[in-house]
């Protein structure tokens, strides 16, 4: 009998780290710790059917990693039984297109791409580092946001610039949450009991982190974000699409350095900036529910900015066999859902509203009637399962 591989997955976040123990893709344990760096920070894991917390204050992404591995092994009563150990890292520039084992050389390649994910390759570097200490007989594997997209076409990745700024400067679209999109499209082909290689596919990541995919037989034709996730469609807090020009213009009316104004586009836009409640869309919904006029804006731009990236996704493809949603947002949100198909009256989704409600849980994932011109699925993600799978093939 083939034995049933242990991954622990590990994704260290600018300041976060959630980590997953998985048997044969199964769930045994999974955890986070948010706030690392601050005196509030804290863990919540469930190992089984045992759920438990603790403050750990000040802890960095190290103190966090091996918290996390004792409390495992602390629940297992020995130590950690592992096969392999899987990193997600954020960006791999144009050295990556799919998992690699981690090397000296793999490492710095990550390390190399820190301009392109400030807040997050340095984590990863730094939890790679901790891990490959704490289990150095076992393989560690990188697996990237942005390797899926690699299979984009020259039309699809480059900007309208003069070729120095790739060549020289590494200035292209990479996109992100790749993982997910892969993993959701693979899904989809299942629930529809078509073979993945026959489809063609609109995947949207929702979250507070949001991007549109087109998948063509299993891989990336274009993806909504760019050079950095702040490209593309409107988030939790990033504003998406933006005129470049709003940097000299803020400058000159507003005396706002170049840094102010990135700031600005990335933590204090999106959902928060235009309804001034929340980046959470169940609170803005609330807002919005109680008569407050901004949230309802918010949530009308997030979805029609939406429906104007999908359609941007289907100029990649012949046809769309699906349009799969999954994110937060996405796989629990039936509001917004309803509301961007509204918007894409074109493609005429017909939306079943019972369907829609129960979030596509028995129906096979779908939130359209039978009869739809256009098939709209909810695809739960699930990336800990997608990096487990992929460090499996190392082991």
């Amino acid at each position: 009998m083939k034995p049933r591989p242990k991954i622990l997955v590990v994704n260290c976040g600018s300041s976060s780290l959630k980590f997953a123990l998985l048997e044969d893709e199964i769930f045994l344990a999974e955890g986070i710790f948010e706030k690392l760096g601050h005196p509030e920070a804290s863990a919540r894991w469930k190992i089984g059917d045992a759920a438990g917390s603790a403050e750990y204050p000040d802890a960095n992404h190290q103190r966090a990693l091996v918290a996390a591995v004792e409390i495992l092994e602390s629940h297992l009563g020995r130590p950690l039984p592992l096969d392999a150990v899987g990193h997600r890292v954020v960006h791999g520039g144009e050295y990556f297109d799919k998992a690699v084992r981690i090397d000296h050389d793999v490492l710095a390649k990550i390390e190399s791409c820190r301009e392109l994910a400030p807040l997050h390759n340095p984590a990863h570097a730094l939890g790679i580092r901790v891990a490959k200490h704490l289990f150095p007989r076992v393989p560690h594997v990188a697996v990237f946001d942005t390797a899926f997209h690699q299979s984009m076409p020259e039309r699809a990745w480059m900007y309208a610039l003069p070729p120095e700024m790739h060549r020289r400067y590494a200035v292209r679209r990479y996109g992100a949450h790749g993982t997910s999109h892969a993993y959701v499209a693979a899904r989809a082909a299942a629930l529809l009991d078509r073979p993945l290689e026959e489809l063609q596919l609109v995947t949207v990541h929702l979250g507070n982190g949001c991007s549109a995919c087109a998948v063509r037989e299993g891989r990336s034709q274009d993806t909504t974000m760019g050079l950095t996730p702040l490209e593309g469609l409107m988030m939790g807090t990033r504003s998406g699409d933006i005129d470049a020009n709003i940097f000299s213009y803020l400058r000159r009316v507003a005396g706002m350095p170049s840094e102010t104004v990135t700031q600005m586009l990335n933590h204090r836009a999106g959902l928060l900036g235009v309804s001034g409640v929340s980046n959470d869309m169940r609170a803005v919904i609330q807002a919005a529910s109680e008569g407050y006029q901004r949230a309802t804006t918010a949530i009308d731009l997030f979805c029609y900015r939406l429906a104007k990236g999908v359609l941007s996704m289907a100029a990649a493809l012949d046809r769309i066999d699906a349009l799969v949603f999954t994110g937060g947002i996405g796989e629990n949100n039936a509001h917004v859902r309803a509301h961007t198909l509204g918007f894409l009256r074109l493609l005429q989704p017909a939306v079943d509203p019972v369907r829609n409600t129960m979030h596509g849980r028995e129906s096979c994932g779908r939130i359209t009637a039978d009869d739809s011109a256009l098939t709209c699925l909810v695809v739960p993600t699930s990336e800990e399962r997608a990096i487990a799978r992929q460090a499996a093939d190392f082991v």
